[in-house]
């Protein structure tokens, strides 16, 4: 089962992979006749009601399938509306092979005629909310009609998550659904075909650009809608923090605080002056520290704890305290990690390890990407928590779904990657789901290694890195 965001995700990252939307809407397209041909006779009457959409466009393409039949496509609006390039090369198809397909431009006015099968095609999974016009008074027309209705993907006007209608919703007999079933349909009194178009599996497996789509602005938003992120780290280490806080600025996240030890507090605000830094007493991360951490980490929607931090005795015992005490969201790095599988926690953990440092968690590993897949899965559903294990091939669990990444190169083994990654991550924390945010921030930081490396070969640096994350994110292509 998947939902429509998720179906998005996948259609886009098929397209990815090198199967292209107008591919899978012709197996589609095809799908809905095969249906459309096991509950009419050679020589009914079809009635084909099509949105402006991708959705429309799947029934331009079975309107071709059903020769046989006395097939009418209506249009809910005028051609030069369509909103698809597929779709628009679709209903043209219908024109050339000079098939009855009409434009309606006055809903109210539309004439179904006495048919025998209905399509419904007016709109697919992303679509929710009350139909709207001429949608609404389109559905009213198709259940008055006495003919067997088919609909495309879901029932227009029907949430494919939830199975609700907000308003007046096409009365299905059947449906024809497309890769998976959908939540929402175990709530629709209809008969329910899942077609194989051809989305291959790794389209799920792999994490690819289509998994952008889980990212939104909001162009009426305001500072903080996107997240504030507070990097616990440094003392040994300077530019590990730094890094990790600049990265999370890059990937999106409104506000970055570094907690870091005095002794390095204007180092660390040296590198930056979009970081707002606040000392701790001393030169290291403390038992003591705790209890103002955990106040501050209260305002923050992710904490990104361990980078730079070190594996001093004390310092360890701090992390374990404050890990003991924190019911909020962290992402786990560097040497804080071998503390998280003693610790007892309500946090919600993103742990970030490279495969030397999954095995002094405790993980195991192997060479092969899909044994170490396996194993990594295993273990995040031990610790509770989910992984994002790097490597040639990234592993991203949560113990139930797991997902690999393939951007990055060898120019990436370079120092302070790890600590980008981690802020990328932290970002993306604020605004997803530990598995979502592991997914993306790996496909982000690897992508920015690439592009960096398309652009300056290898021996590129961490800082490099920051540069490219955004573009990584939003790609202009």
């Amino acid at each position: 089962m998947i939902s429509s965001e998720e179906m998005a995700v996948v259609d886009a990252n098929a397209a990815a992979l090198g199967v292209p939307r107008k591919q899978l809407m012709e197996s589609s397209g095809n799908a809905v006749a095969r249906v459309v041909r096991e509950v009419a006779d050679p020589g009914d009457a079809v009635a084909l009601v099509c949105g402006r959409g991708n959705n429309g466009g799947d029934a331009f393409v079975t309107a071709r399938f059903l020769s046989a039949f006395d097939v009418t496509v209506h249009l809910l609006g005028r051609a030069e509306t369509i909103s698809t390039t597929i779709a628009r090369e679709n209903w043209d198809a219908l024109q050339s092979a000079e098939l009855d397909a009409r434009e309606v431009t006055d809903s109210a006015a539309l004439s179904l005629g006495d048919p025998d099968v209905v399509v419904d095609a007016m709109l697919g999974t992303g679509v929710t909310g009350a139909l709207r016009e001429p949608e609404a008074t389109a559905a009213r027309t198709m259940n008055d009609v006495d003919a067997t209705v088919v609909s495309v993907d879901v029932p227009s006007g029907v949430d494919a998550d939830t199975g609700e209608a907000a308003g007046v919703a096409v009365d299905a007999d059947h449906v024809v659904t497309f890769h998976d079933e959908k939540p929402g349909l175990e709530s629709v009194d209809a008969a329910v075909t899942v077609a194989d178009i051809g989305i291959p599996a790794a389209a799920e497996r792999f994490v690819e650009r289509g998994d952008l789509l889980r990212l939104s602005r909001d162009p009426t938003a305001h500072k903080g809608d996107f997240g504030e992120v507070r990097v616990v780290g440094g003392g040994p280490y300077t530019g590990a923090p730094a890094l990790t806080a600049q990265a999370a600025l890059r990937a999106g996240a409104d506000l970055a605080y570094v907690s870091c030890p005095e002794g390095v507090a204007g180092e660390v605000q040296g590198y930056s002056e979009n970081l707002i830094v606040d000392p701790l007493s001393g030169d290291r991360l403390a038992p003591n520290h705790v209890e103002g951490l955990l106040a501050a980490a209260g305002d923050a929607d992710c904490v990104v704890l361990g980078p730079g931090l070190g594996d001093h005795e004390g310092t360890l015992a701090a992390v374990r305290e404050f890990l003991a005490g924190f019911d909020g969201t962290a992402v786990v790095d560097a040497d804080a990690l071998q503390v998280v599988p003693d610790v007892d926690t309500d946090a919600t953990l993103l742990c970030t390890p490279h495969q030397g440092e999954l095995r002094k968690m405790g993980g195991e590993t192997a060479d092969d990407p899909g044994e170490r897949a396996a194993l990594v899965e295993a273990f995040a559903a031990d610790l509770g928590a989910t992984l994002l294990v790097k490597g040639a091939y990234d592993v991203v669990s949560d113990g139930e779904t797991t997902r690999l990444n393939r951007t990055g190169n060898p120019g990436m083994t370079v120092g302070g990657t790890g600590d980008v990654l981690a802020g990328v991550g932290g970002a993306m924390a604020c605004v997803l789901d530990p598995a979502g945010a592991g997914a993306v921030a790996a496909y982000a930081n690897g992508r920015a290694g690439d592009l960096v490396v398309e652009e300056y070969g290898y021996g590129l640096t961490a800082t490099d890195l920051l540069e490219a994350v955004p573009r990584a994110l939003w790609p202009d292509d």
